[in-house]
């Protein structure tokens, strides 16, 4: 049995013999008695006693220390005095003359009953507060990732622990995502391998708390015991987040605290909060999926699905923009249509499919040696379209052979015999005096395109005129 720790203050020696005789007799507590009140007052303030014991004309001294401490006066002189004396320095217990033995336990009692009382009515008003708060998150805030991050701050605050999560569990792909943490706000979306969480694993399959008191000891945590030792950690508690009857995620809590297990309390309070949090955990799972879905379908809705590049409708998007800012700064810009050498014959030759994987290696070789300032789009069937912002009419040149040899040069995997292609290119560039909108620059490159095939073919032709 662990005894309590009172401090003892007394220079009297009848005070001394009375108070050694009684704790002899009360084995619960263990005494340290104190002649100065420096070294007393050393004592509490660095041990924290459970009670302490004064000899009342000492309180002038050290009043003012122990005043977060549940005390008892002994007054050794006038009784009325003596009284007054320990109201005025705030103790409310004393004994007087006669002394009684059992007088002194009474009240050694029941002011340490007392302090357990308002402990605990702290806590308990400390742990509705948290419930009250995150039950107020859920109704004020739309965002369920912020109410996810404010209730793992709140559990943060009430208990130390040195990690506090929230983390959900993707049965459909089996994985699990810290989707809240209250080291950083900021800090989600990162993927854990759940064989290095054993704790974890085991919430989810009994659908109960995982109580680890130290990860030494528990065989749950055996293969994962050195790199946990190595971090610090020593206590893991695991509260599984259940909603309509499956575990859909956990709140995880790892601490240093060794030998100072998880209270009932506090797993009471934590499976509280689980319950309470569940619909929001469910929730930004939703609001992920949809944001997930939301960047598919904008991706999808500006990406050519064959080749993977951007398609006509998003170019002539970015087209009217750049061309737009270039009038207004006097900029150049470029643009270029490049086509596919006698692309019928590879699709009577190979059959369509073929023609469609070259396509698609053809996009991805185009887009490789573009930089990241041009605009690449599928104008159609086999033709291409780039823009060059920025760009004047040497850079433009430049740009262009690169690609008409890049492409000569390649060998295309789609192909037998890894046949080589060939490509015509047109290229239109602004200012120009006859290029006044950005139809002008895509219908004159197509122009030079045009020429570069009724001249031979393979090679990039400079709209002029």
């Amino acid at each position: 049995m662990i005894k309590k720790e009172v401090a003892v203050l007394v220079q009297n020696d009848v005070l001394s013999e009375f108070l050694q005789n009684f704790f002899k007799n009360i084995k619960i507590y263990n005494p340290r008695y104190y002649k100065s009140a420096q070294s007393f007052i050393r004592c509490i303030t660095r041990k924290r006693p459970l009670a302490v014991i004064v000899e009342e004309p000492l309180l002038a001294v050290v009043s003012d220390k122990i005043t977060r401490f549940p005390s008892i006066a002994i007054v050794t002189g006038d009784i009325k005095k003596g009284v007054e004396n320990a109201v005025v320095h705030h103790v409310s217990r004393y004994i007087y003359k006669p002394y009684l033995e059992r007088d002194l336990e009474y009240k050694l009692e029941s002011i340490i009953l007392g302090k357990d009382l308002i402990e605990k009515m702290k806590n308990e008003m400390q742990e509705l507060e948290v419930i009250t708060c995150v039950t107020q998150l859920i109704s004020d805030s739309l965002d369920p990732k912020e109410i996810l991050f404010k209730i793992v701050e709140q559990i943060a605050k009430i208990m130390h622990v040195t990690r506090c999560s929230i983390v959900r569990v993707d049965w459909i792909h089996k994985n699990a995502f810290v989707v809240a943490t209250f080291e950083d706000p900021n800090l989600t979306g990162i993927r854990l391998n759940l064989k290095k969480y054993p704790e974890i694993t085991e919430a989810l399959i009994s659908k109960k708390p995982v109580i680890v008191d130290d990860i030494t000891t528990d065989p749950i945590m055996r293969k994962v015991r050195d790199i946990l030792m190595q971090l610090g950690i020593r206590s893991i508690l695991v509260i599984p987040i259940i909603f309509r009857e499956k575990v859909i995620g956990t709140l995880l809590l790892r601490t240093s605290r060794k030998g100072q297990t998880f209270t009932g309390n506090e797993i009471k309070l934590l499976n509280a909060i689980a319950n309470a949090s569940a619909n929001a955990l469910y929730n930004a799972f939703l609001f992920e999926q949809a944001e997930d879905e939301k960047t598919r379908l904008e991706k999808l809705a500006i990406t050519d699905y064959l080749t993977g590049i951007y398609n006509i409708r998003y170019f002539y998007h970015r087209i009217i923009e750049e061309f737009s800012r270039c009038q207004r700064y006097s900029q150049s810009i470029g643009c270029l249509m490049v086509d596919i050498d006698h692309f019928k014959k590879i699709n009577d030759a190979y059959g369509h499919k073929t023609g469609d994987r070259v396509l698609k290696e053809f996009a991805q070789l185009l887009k490789k040696h573009s930089r990241k300032s041009d605009v690449l789009a599928r104008y159609g069937g086999e033709e291409f379209i780039f823009l060059l912002p920025q760009t004047p009419l040497k850079g433009v040149l430049q740009e262009a052979e690169r690609i008409r040899k890049s492409v000569k040069d390649h060998k295309f995997k789609s192909m037998k015999y890894k046949r080589g292609l060939t490509v015509s290119i047109g290229i239109s560039v602004y200012p120009h005096k006859k290029i006044t909108t950005h139809d002008d620059l895509i219908t004159y490159a197509d122009d030079a395109l045009f020429t570069a095939k009724e001249s031979g073919r393979d090679r990039v032709v400079v709209y002029s005129k």
